[in-house]
């Protein structure tokens, strides 16, 4: 798809009307911008009324030329700042676009690079969207994917199921989603699934599932009550302190490893997933295992009785589920919790480096430290960076918190992973931080993340967008130009045109300046440090 990227700088004009003057003023608003970006004599050409596309066939390169055709000739787009270009005299009659490699399947590692004498192997930018606490239309998701691909981003990872509910329907065990979705009308069929996965492919965007298992699958009850611990319980009883709380938040439930029937429907469950989803990476959890939630179990208190630790059963998960995974060929992709947690956790021996990827969620850079020096590919998804949900409050009622009086101070205003994360936060954070040059290697990428405790397809688009599309820029091309130089103060205007440009698209985002700011170059800015 990248050809088609660079056509959009020849044929600018097409998309919106362009004052003809020789003189040059306002920058042109290029998002995402390249670290790199040289163009002397800016100019625009008109398109020939019969302006063509060419590509030499191909099952999802072609719908996409179709698809960008459409756009350029349909879209009308007028910049809030138009910039001052000098339109040429010779129309642009074709545009013709060339693969080398027409067979390369979408995965990770693949070449991305265009009009490039080097390969420039893909680097993971995600967007993790949370479809259990509350669910979201097949038509939603068609829209995201719509949007992370025309931001540079190129993974949906899909957390499909969790306590809350299983809205996934998985054709060996159909009572899943039967009685563990919310709804007849809230479940994700395979031929839901085939259209999400066809889309993403046609948008050069992979979709990635995410079961999580052990811990966070409370919604498995509704089926199987024997295979999980501490279903339906309140969540953290009154006379108990934090650490003895059953979950990490209302709705409760763990898998059991020590009952067989639970690698009965577990190994089930993995083969209709990957079947589904052809991604070479499969993600399976493995966070916030709670100890109580376990502790609860007569077969596990026996366990522990006998001198046997909660460690030693997760252990026993993973080593019976983890080489089913792999040989269905497919990488596994886990919380960093199943190696990192403090109470919790399995030894390095068990997770082969070779088949294994961490994704970190917690203690910034220094988790993500923790996991490449240990040898594992990393997936960076810092809490403190790049957790969307944030600074919204907690969502428990009857929360004392918010029965304070007046001077007291808020903290975190309720949310545990709060204040909000603004886009220059995540535009400057660098995921590579206090790495070594050969650690840093080992980061693959970095997905913003959308928990929907609260957040639901009404708020999806803005919630999300414009802040992913600063880490699009941010991993695509680095927050920094080509002298070093952090260079968000200048990405400001390029954001708030491209966050305008999305709205005129069909994409939610919300605003990040008032319009007066962009009529007004440079008046919005500030000298001081605040």
């Amino acid at each position: 798809m990248g050809c088609l990227f660079i056509s959009t700088f020849i044929i600018l004009s097409t998309l919106y009307t362009i004052p003809h003057i020789s003189a040059v003023g306002y920058p042109i608003n290029v998002w995402p911008k390249p670290t790199t970006f040289h163009w002397p004599r800016p100019q625009a050409i008109a398109l020939s009324p019969n302006f063509i596309i060419s590509d030499p066939g191909h099952r999802y390169l072609t719908p996409a030329v179709h698809r960008y055709l459409r756009q350029i000739l349909t879209e009308h787009h007028h910049p809030l700042v138009p910039p001052l270009l000098n339109l040429t005299s010779q129309p642009l009659a074709a545009l013709t676009v060339t693969i080398s490699d027409a067979a390369a399947p979408l995965t990770h590692g693949v070449n991305e690079s265009y009009s490039s004498p080097s390969p420039a192997p893909e680097a993971q930018r995600g967007i993790m969207l949370d479809t259990s606490r509350n669910y979201y239309g097949v038509g939603d998701l068609m829209r995201l994917i719509r949007a992370i691909s025309m931001n540079k981003l190129n993974v949906f990872h899909w957390h499909i199921t969790d306590s809350h509910s299983f809205p996934l329907v998985v054709p060996s065990e159909p009572e899943m989603a039967a009685k563990g979705a919310y709804g007849e009308d809230m479940k994700y069929t395979a031929a839901d699934v085939k259209r999400v996965v066809e889309y993403g492919l046609e948008h050069g965007v992979r979709v990635v599932p995410e079961i999580d298992m052990p811990a966070h699958t409370g919604s498995w009850a509704e089926a199987y009550p024997e295979i999980i611990t501490c279903a339906n319980k309140f969540w953290w009883p009154a006379e108990a302190e934090w650490p003895d709380r059953l979950a990490a938040e209302p709705g409760t439930g763990q898998l059991n490893p020590l009952n067989p029937k639970t690698y009965e429907v577990v190994k089930n469950i993995i083969h209709d997933v990957v079947s589904m989803f052809p991604d070479q990476f499969y993600h399976a959890g493995a966070d916030e295992v709670v100890p109580n939630c376990w502790k609860m179990d007569p077969s596990i208190q026996t366990f522990l009785s006998n001198n046997g630790t909660l460690s030693q059963i997760l252990e026993t998960f993973i080593n019976s589920t983890l080489p089913y995974i792999l040989s269905l060929n497919r990488t596994v992709v886990y919380w960093e919790d199943v190696l990192l947690d403090g109470d919790i956790n399995v030894t390095a021996s068990l997770l082969p480096p070779k088949n294994v990827i961490l994704q970190s969620w917690n203690d910034g850079p220094n988790n993500t430290k923790r996991i490449v020096s240990a040898g594992y590919r990393a997936i960076v998804s810092s809490s403190d960076f790049y957790y969307l949900d944030c600074g919204h409050g907690d969502f428990t009622g009857n929360n004392s918190r918010y029965n304070q009086p007046p001077g007291t101070d808020q903290e975190k205003g309720g949310s545990w992973c709060g204040p909000f994360k603004t886009w220059q936060l995540i535009y400057n954070y660098d995921i590579t931080y206090g790495l070594t040059e050969e650690e840093s290697k080992l980061v693959l990428g970095g997905e913003v993340a959308l928990w929907s405790e609260q957040a639901d397809s009404t708020v999806m688009d803005s919630r999300i967008w414009p802040r992913a599309s600063a880490m699009g820029e941010a991993l695509w091309s680095g927050n920094r130009d080509e002298r070093g130089k952090k260079r968000f103060a200048e990405a400001t205007d390029r954001l708030n045109e491209w966050r305008y440009r999305m709205v005129t698209r069909g994409i939610g985002a919300e605003p990040i300046q008032p319009l007066w700011c962009i009529k007004n170059p440079g008046m919005c800015y500030t000298v001081h440090m605040i």
